[in-house]
């Protein structure tokens, strides 16, 4: 697969096989080369200052528009209901979710979404939602878009082959993809796969300001990749099944043609991935620590300054270096949710419970940090360098909104730990007021 790099940039793309298919000099010619269709997906209200207005024009062999109406779809366990269950301020922590096995239930990636917890709601276009994903069989015939927000995917086992109109991408474990509002995808899978998914209502990811760091840093704007153009000019007169997810539930239309039949495009309004070995770590290197905001590789911000409706946060290996200092993160209680996800290793806070594939929420102020085992272990050891995280991934969602869970991540899913809150009983006082 060929890619094009950078974050945001506009592009220009068509498939080898049409060399010429983009008009030039012009959008909406009166005919399009080779009898195309020109088609705009605008990301961004047409009026947007211009560093936000995000659009596309997509050349293709039919317009997306030719299908017959939509019908509701069972939507399984994607929901967008945050009044389902009684909220929960507790520490939770989930063990891996299963993955349930082809010969038993095939699942491919739309009936695999399962979503844990969130807030707000698409059609106010303000709110995030956290999905968790289980499939064991390919996207055969039918696509998806989501027209409430942007989907940033995490792959925790297995690799993903994601077609696009843009083109295909493969995204591996350890690597990110972001799918933005509209786009039509289709998951292709080579076994039993898992991941984690980060929804947002109203705001499209972004690079992070960098401030006093400089021009260069964390994840470098080179490092993001776009598809090339490829199409298909195929039938299907069994019927191709579109699916939209609208206002949080799921609607279907059949039409008789595929939709990856755009032979060129053009625009910075596309799908993306990244590597996170690619991520520029900046770190404490005297005493204390930085705030984990030094580890945001993505961000969807709000209209207040500095305050994130969400941010893909990752704790990459690294050196520590502190000098007279307590080094794994310390206890903290906090005005933003924090949902964590693992991708592989062990998390340095809690390698014992926190498994590949699990996930934890600390909610809005409630208290959280290392366990007894980790505190113990961190206040006695040698203060040296040393490699930080190795072979490990750990990421977080976190948002400024109060994140409500889900009757499926509470009760339906059966994979909540009820002995999370253990972690810390062993922690005891080491107060002695004639010790200074």
């Amino acid at each position: 697969l060929q890619y094009m790099s950078g974050f945001g940039n506009e592009h220009v793309s068509e498939d080898p096989r049409c060399p010429g298919a983009l008009p030039e000099g012009q959008n909406n010619p009166q005919v399009c080369p080779y009898g195309l269709y020109a088609e705009q997906l605008s990301g961004s209200a047409f009026t947007c200052p211009r560093p936000t207005n995000k659009r596309s024009w997509l050349y293709r062999i039919l317009p997306s528009v030719c299908h017959k109406p939509f019908k509701p779809l069972e939507e399984g366990h994607l929901t967008h209901d945050w009044d389902e269950i009684e909220p929960d301020p507790n520490q939770l922590r989930w063990k891996p979710f299963e993955i349930p096995k082809a010969p038993q239930k095939k699942m491919d990636f739309v009936s695999g979404l399962h979503t844990l917890c969130g807030a707000g709601e698409p059609r106010g276009r303000n709110g995030i939602a956290v999905h968790i994903f289980v499939c064991n069989t390919s996207m055969i015939d039918r696509c998806l878009y989501n027209s409430d927000g942007d989907f940033l995917i995490v792959p925790q086992q297995g690799k993903l082959l994601i077609t696009t109109e843009f083109g295909k991408m493969l995204v591996e474990p350890n690597e990110i993809c972001v799918i933005q509002q509209g786009m039509r995808f289709s998951v292709e899978v080579f076994g039993e796969t898992r991941g984690y998914i980060l929804e947002v209502y109203g705001a499209h990811f972004e690079l992070p300001d960098l401030g006093p760091i400089g021009a260069n840093g964390l994840a470098n704007p080179r490092d993001f990749l776009v598809p090339v153009a490829w199409y298909e000019d195929r039938q299907v007169p069994g019927g191709y099944t579109v699916i939209s997810k609208y206002q949080g539930k799921l609607f279907a239309a059949q039409q008789d043609y595929s939709p990856y039949n755009v032979v060129a495009w053009h625009g910075n309004y596309t799908p993306y991935k990244y590597h996170l070995e690619k991520f520029m770590v900046i770190n404490a290197v005297a005493f204390d620590h930085a705030d984990p905001s030094i580890f945001t590789v993505l961000t969807a911000k709000t209209t207040r300054a500095g305050v994130a409706l969400a941010d893909f946060v990752i704790f990459p290996p690294r050196w520590g270096v502190a000098n007279n200092t307590f080094r794994p993160p310390y206890y903290h209680r906090n005005c933003m949710s924090e949902f964590m996800g693992l991708i592989k290793g062990h998390y340095e806070a809690k390698e014992e419970g926190f498994q590949p594939g699990g996930g934890s929420l600390h909610s809005m102020m409630t208290p959280h940090g290392p366990d007894a085992d980790c505190f113990e272990k961190a206040s006695k050891a040698k203060l040296e360098p040393e490699r930080v995280a190795d072979g490990t991934m750990a990421f977080m969602f976190e948002s400024s909104l109060s994140l409500a869970v889900t009757k499926w991540g509470l009760q339906t899913s059966n994979r909540l730990d009820k002995n999370y809150y253990k972690c810390w009983e062993p922690l005891k006082s080491h107060f002695n007021p004639k010790c200074k």
